[in-house]
């Protein structure tokens, strides 16, 4: 594919280390954040730094109001973020920390981008090794995306199409941080938290913190993220 790449970007581990491949691998690449009502601000912050330190081209974050969305912990305060689940829960059912179709949102989001942009990637942070149970992080939704992203845009109707690319989708998340950590990642300015306090420090205890303290673990690394004053 042609003309580069836009690459979904939380400001998270799994989302910078895909940015640092796609920079190798698709320049140009541009970074897209969402802003759209997540319990805290400081990932969109941390993205905007991750962006710069890794070389994306451009960097753009999109205001899009998912409040409206019932069900999901990460947008209605009302509704608490489940802490200490056992690991064997964690890819078990779909969590309340789901929100409704976000990925096929912020794809179609990036799908947009990119066709005005002329690149031919899209890049996303899906995992479907240790994750916590979101259907949208599986390969038959990202292989069903790639299908309506060719058959529902001019460049894809033209014969162009676009390539969904999701590299660390079969990887551990120890393999993950080896892998950013080779890739000069900032882990330590990355947030993987569901509820991290705004300084950015973790709360240890969501789905999100323990997938990660296991990736940590797993790559005998420890996790800068958790310094104090960090």
């Amino acid at each position: 594919m042609s003309g580069g790449s836009v690459v979904l970007l939380s400001g998270g581990l799994d989302s910078a280390t895909t940015l640092a491949l796609a920079v190798r691998e698709a320049p140009p690449a541009h970074a897209l954040t969402v802003r759209y009502g997540q319990r805290h601000r400081i990932e969109v912050e941390r993205a905007a730094e991750i962006a710069r330190f890794l070389g994306a081209a451009l960097h753009r974050t999109v205001d899009l109001d998912l409040t409206f969305l019932s069900g999901s912990a990460l947008t209605d305060r009302s509704i608490p973020v489940p802490t200490g689940r056992p690991e064997a829960e964690l890819a078990t059912g779909v969590p309340v920390t789901y929100v409704p179709a976000r990925n096929t949102v912020f794809l179609s989001l990036a799908l947009a981008w990119a066709e005005s942009l002329g690149a031919g990637s899209l890049w996303i942070g899906a995992n479907a090794v240790d994750y916590s149970g979101y259907p949208d992080c599986r390969p038959p939704f990202l292989e069903a995306f790639a299908a309506v992203a060719c058959a529902g845009t001019r460049r894809g109707t033209a014969g162009g199409g676009f390539e969904v690319r999701a590299p660390l989708l079969h990887r551990t998340k120890g393999e993950i941080v080896r892998l950013a950590v080779d890739l000069g990642v900032p882990l330590g300015r990355t947030v993987s938290c569901y509820q991290p306090e705004p300084s950015g420090q973790p709360c240890g205890g969501c789905d999100a913190c323990l997938l990660r303290a296991k990736g940590f673990r797993e790559a005998g690394i420890a996790d800068p993220a958790l310094a104090v004053g960090n």
